[in-house]
């Protein structure tokens, strides 16, 4: 701990974003970065806890007063590998974790946290830009092929976890190119791609086989994947989206928020699109159901594009602001967050339940809504109960950001025959393995929709499982 009082003479100091009005103009990265200077001073802050409740809070148990004191110090390097220790990709995670470790930092009492996500991120940045991050291939292959289904962030980590142990892994996506929902689903006003591409060029030089356009239980059938790998890792995400089904769900004007997302991303990348596929928000009104990330990504894309007005509802009430009796510190709080897309422009509603979806000659034109109350019972359940007060919001599109439900069923899981849990996941055992003899699943496919820190976390655990079984 190089400079003990610093939490107490150094203000925490965010890199902040963009100014509004150029940001909204373009699919650049809305978060600004400070100098190396700056951020050793917010390094300093870190008091090196007796207890680290910021390691306990992250999945990927960081070791973040280690690498804030070697920041501090300006040992660059140390930091970066200090970092790689835990956490394969620092510079994914430095961007767009929600940042539990914050929550969990003793200074969030006084709300005033180390700036642990920008930290990570920033030596993340000089690692690449010194050299400090390189490809660490293998010094013998096993002998071993592993075949890792699905590309996002957890079958991205396992994949490099399993090739360092000296196993030769292929890795296949059913999209055109590697990143899963970091490529398709996070706009790149959050994650330029960039991001991802340099980390896969670390990974090919380290002799990961990526394989593209190829849907397994479609393009190659399960069980040839079974005959020519020792092992099966299933990281394909949750990628079945919750749905609802108002009256009038059918309407042109109604999509999923995933089909928004993706697209624009393709567009960005260059992809081939049918004009007449093209989602485009440009002078409309815009409605986004669901409160959430993906509800705000849809947002700072309408914007980008144009709407003429976007409003966001959510069913549930509207958390409260600051401070939350009910998640107390240091458990992640249950209170209002405002993101950049939000300051962009947005009316934001809370309490409100999608009754129909009206329009005429088969093409959306509002919604009806009814205002909702939530009631706890004893047990400390939660009932819904509706109030009467209805009101329409004029709508010309309407993007479905409600979370998702399980992985895709249809294809390889079912060829495969896995089991499912009760939500519907891939069932697995402590040791990541299904019901399916060399089957392992990991990430969002078996524990439902979660943070890209846990996805990552656990592409670590199922390569370490898969090494040990082996």
């Amino acid at each position: 701990m190089g400079n003990p009082k610093a939490f107490m003479m150094i203000p925490r100091k965010d890199a902040g974003y963009r100014p509004v009005q150029d940001r909204i103009h373009d699919f650049g990265e809305v978060e600004q970065t400070l100098n190396r200077e700056d951020r050793k001073l917010q390094a300093s802050r870190c008091m090196d806890c007796g207890i680290p409740f910021c390691n306990w809070g992250c999945p990927l148990g960081n070791k973040m007063p280690e690498w804030q004191d070697l920041l501090y110090k300006g040992k660059w390097k140390e930091a970066i590998d200090n970092m790689h220790e835990t956490n394969n990709f620092p510079d994914f995670t430095g961007r767009i974790c929600p940042a539990p470790c914050e929550k969990a930092c003793v200074l969030n009492l006084h709300d005033a946290p180390v700036t642990i996500r920008e930290n990570e991120a920033s030596i993340s940045e000089v690692g690449f830009i010194e050299g400090h991050i390189k490809p660490l291939p293998p010094k013998t292959r096993t002998g071993k092929k592993i075949a890792v289904i699905g590309s996002g962030p957890s079958g991205m980590a396992a994949a490099q976890q399993l090739n360092r142990k000296g196993h030769s892994v292929t890795l296949f996506e059913k999209d055109s190119k590697i990143g899963g929902l970091l490529r398709y689903g996070i706009p790149n006003f959050k994650l330029n791609k960039m991001v991802i591409d340099r980390r896969l060029a670390q990974m090919e030089a380290e002799g990961i086989e990526f394989r593209t356009n190829c849907e397994i239980g479609k393009d190659i059938s399960g069980k040839e994947i079974m005959e020519n790998y020792d092992a099966v890792a299933i990281t394909i995400g949750a990628g079945h989206a919750r749905n609802i089904t108002p009256e009038g769900r059918d309407l042109k004007g109604i999509y999923f928020a995933m089909e928004f997302l993706s697209q624009q991303n393709k567009l960005i990348m260059g992809e081939d699109l049918a004009q007449a596929e093209i989602i485009n928000a440009k002078g409309k009104h815009v409605l986004v159901i669901g409160g959430g990330d993906t509800g705000s990504d849809c947002v700072g894309t309408s914007n980008r594009q144009g709407a003429t007005k976007v409003t966001q509802i959510e069913i549930l009430p509207k958390p409260p602001i600051g401070k939350n009796p009910d998640t107390p510190w240091p458990f992640y709080p249950t209170i209002l967050k405002t993101s950049s897309s939000h300051e962009e422009g947005c009316e934001r509603k809370w309490s409100l339940n999608t009754v129909a979806f009206k329009g005429t000659n088969g093409k959306l034109e509002e919604v009806l809504v009814e205002e909702v109350e939530w009631e706890k019972d004893t047990n400390g359940r939660f009932s819904m109960k509706p109030t009467g007060k209805t009101e329409t919001i004029k709508a010309d599109l309407v993007f479905l950001a409600l979370g998702f439900v399980h992985p895709v069923h249809e294809g390889l899981l079912t060829e495969l025959g896995v089991a499912f849990d009760a939500r519907g996941n891939v069932a697995i055992n402590k040791e990541s393995k299904s019901s399916v003899a060399k089957v392992f699943a990991a990430g969002d496919a078996a524990i439902g929709a979660s943070l890209v820190v846990r996805a990552i976390a656990l592409g670590r655990k199922v390569a370490e499982d898969i090494h040990k079984t082996l």
